[in-house]
Parts: structure tokens; C-alpha cells; sequence
């Protein structure tokens, strides 16, 4: 609506793609941090988060604390981002991940809630091929909008292969992999929104990069017509998840559900993607990739050995067994995460 405003009434203030990032910022936080109280009186009667019977003793007391917080802050960010953004198909394709996810995060969290049990809600495999599905669509999208199918890797300046077709699956894998690593690690208050804060920062500076033809080519990256527009909605969600880390702050009054951390992790992977940054994704949600992993290790260990590496997967929970305090896990994450993304921000020049 912004640039609407430019075109036709020449307001070149709303021209700034700078300018409409920071306004979208503000109307998301704002949004989300007025809309959170009205939403938490709501859901404490009818949306309470059903606790996973092997969680430590802890989170016993978590159980009445209200969840699906994620549409709020997901409905924020779209508000702000019709209002400020300029419409092309990258950001239809971003937008169409978010709403996709979201919903599959909805079917789930409702079924747990109307059941008031864990394991109720989509089954692993159910959700899995959704999110395959999802994930197939959206790289279908991308190849046949004609979008880069070259792969690089951080700190060098040439692609070092063409995937063609192949970067349909390979797109899909990113997108369904980010999906579940921060669906893993939103265990604890706050835990996975500040490092999503910071990716989301990371990936709106190389989404300004890549979509502007100037600085593109100074830093030897793929200039990509339309790709800065990201930059709005990945300010839009920064936005819209401060205002919700205002009430999941330890102790957590709202939980964001599966309906947030499958489309957050959902949306930093396709962002990835436009920014030719599947690779350093490693960084960007190196804390993401880390509880991942610890999983992937506890269950291989375990199926090959009978011996668990950590005393719970995923890793955080193996610090909460060893005595540490949820805050202190959730400060030190958020530290690793930002020191991570420092060094995917180094990658622009350092190549």
C-alpha cells in the first residue's frame, strides 16, 4: 500500500525499500504486542499447551500456559507486509510458505489442544508428507519462475554447481529441514525466537544485496531483480516475534505452538534459498542445526549402540538434566546464535 502511494500520488519517501522495512518493523511489533494480552484471556480456557509426559519435571507447570501464539505474531507480520510491501512472485512464494506452514502447524496444534494430549494432532509421517508436499510446491515455483538454480558456498565468490532440476528436491529439503530444526527447538521460553530474530536480520541484509544491482556486483553476488523486497518481510516477522518474546519471556505467558516454529523455520529456510544462502544457513540457524543434530546423534546412538550421548535430546533439554537453569540455556543459545550469525555477516565481504 505504501509503494501504491509512491506510484500514484509520487511520495518518494514510500520508494525506500529501507524506509518501508523499518515502517513495516513498527506497525508488525505494535500489532503483535497489542494484539498478545487480547489473545492470551482467549486461549486460557480454550488453547492450553499439553506437555509431553518425558519432558523434565519442570515443564509439569507449563501445562496450563496458552499456545498457538504463532498465528498472532504470523498475522502481525502479514498485516504490516500488505501494507508495506511491493508484490512480485519472490514474495508471493514467501508469503504462500508462511500461510502453508502455518496451517499445517494450526491442524496440529488444535489436535493436541481438543485432545489435551502430546501425541495427539497430525502423526510424525502426517506431518512430514505435508511438509514435503509444501516443500515440493514451493520449489516448483522457484525453478519454473526461472530462479538461479547455481549453489554457493560461503566465503567464495563463484557457484561451484548448477543443480538444474535437482534444486527442486534440494530446495525442498532446506525448506522441510529448517521447518523441523526449529520446531525442535522451541522448547524452552524464548529460546527459539531470539535466534530467529537474529537469522531473520542476517537474511534481510543479503536480501537488500542480492536485490539491488549495485552492491550486488560490488561484492560479487547474483543480482536478483525483486529478491530486496524480503528485506520488508523479514522486518515484518522480527518485528511481530518482538512483540511476542514481550509475553514468552521466561516465564512464558503464551507458547508460540507448531503453527509458529514450522512456518518460522519455514520462512528462514526459503529465505535462504532467495539469497543463495543454503549453505551458510549453517550459521544463520547454526542454533537450529545444532539441536538438530543432537537428535539425529541421541536416536542414531541409541539404535546402533543402546547408548544415549546427551541425557535428553533435543540438546537443550540435556542442560536442563545436568542442573543448569532455563534462563541461563536459553541467554547462552541466543549468545551462540548471535556470535554465528557475526560470522554469515562477515561472508559478504570475507570471499
Amino acid at each position: 500500500m505504501l509503494y501504491f502511494l509512491y506510484e500514484h500520488f509520487h511520495i518518494h519517501l514510500f520508494h525506500y525499500l529501507s524506509f518501508r522495512s523499518i515502517v513495516a518493523f513498527f506497525i508488525s511489533f505494535f500489532i503483535s504486542l497489542f494484539a498478545y494480552p487480547k489473545f492470551i484471556k482467549w486461549a486460557k480456557n480454550r488453547a492450553t499447551q499439553p506437555i509431553y509426559e518425558l519432558a523434565p519435571q519442570n515443564h509439569k507447570a507449563k501445562s496450563e500456559t496458552p499456545t498457538m501464539g504463532g498465528v498472532v505474531f504470523i498475522l502481525s507480520a502479514l498485516i504490516a507486509i500488505i501494507l508495506t510491501v511491493k508484490f512480485n512472485n519472490y514474495v508471493l512464494i514467501t508469503l504462500f510458505t508462511l500461510i502453508f506452514f502455518m496451517i499445517i502447524g494450526i491442524i496440529d496444534d488444535w489436535g493436541k489442544i481438543k485432545a489435551a494430549s502430546n501425541h495427539a494432532g497430525l502423526t510424525p509421517k502426517q506431518k512430514f508428507i505435508l511438509q514435503w508436499i509444501g516443500g515440493f510446491i514451493i520449489g516448483g515455483l522457484l525453478y519454473f519462475c526461472h530462479f538461479d538454480t547455481n549453489l554457493y558456498i560461503p566465503f567464495y565468490k563463484h557457484p561451484i554447481l548448477n543443480m538444474g532440476i535437482f534444486s527442486i528436491f534440494f530446495w525442498a529439503f532446506v525448506i522441510v529441514g529448517m521447518s523441523n530444526a526449529v520446531n525442535l527447538t522451541d522448547g524452552l521460553d524464548g529460546l527459539a525466537t531470539v535466534p530467529s530474530v537474529f537469522a531473520f536480520l542476517t537474511l534481510a541484509i543479503f536480501s537488500y544485496i542480492l536485490g539491488n544491482a549495485i552492491y550486488s556486483h560490488y561484492l560479487f553476488y547474483p543480482f536478483e531483480k525483486g529478491v530486496g523486497e524480503l528485506a520488508v518481510i523479514a522486518f515484518s516477522l522480527i518485528g511481530s516475534l518482538l512483540g511476542f518474546l514481550w509475553y514468552n519471556a521466561n516465564p512464558a505467558e503464551v507458547f508460540m505452538g507448531d503453527s509458529g516454529s514450522l512456518s518460522i523455520g519455514a520462512i528462514i529456510g526459503i529465505l535462504s534459498i532467495l539469497t543463495k544462502n543454503e549453505i551458510l544457513l549453517i550459521f544463520i540457524g547454526f542454533v537450529f542445526i545444532m539441536e538438530t543434530l543432537s537428535v539425529i546423534l541421541q536416536v542414531g546412538s541409541y539404535k546402533t549402540r543402546k547408548k544415549r550421548i546427551f541425557k535428553m535430546a533435543p540438546i537443550h533439554h540435556h542442560f536442563e538434566q545436568k542442573g543448569w537453569k532455563e534462563t541461563k540455556i536459553t541467554i547462552r543459545f541466543w549468545i551462540i546464535a548471535l556470535i554465528a550469525n557475526i560470522i554469515a555477516i562477515l561472508s559478504i565481504k570475507i570471499r
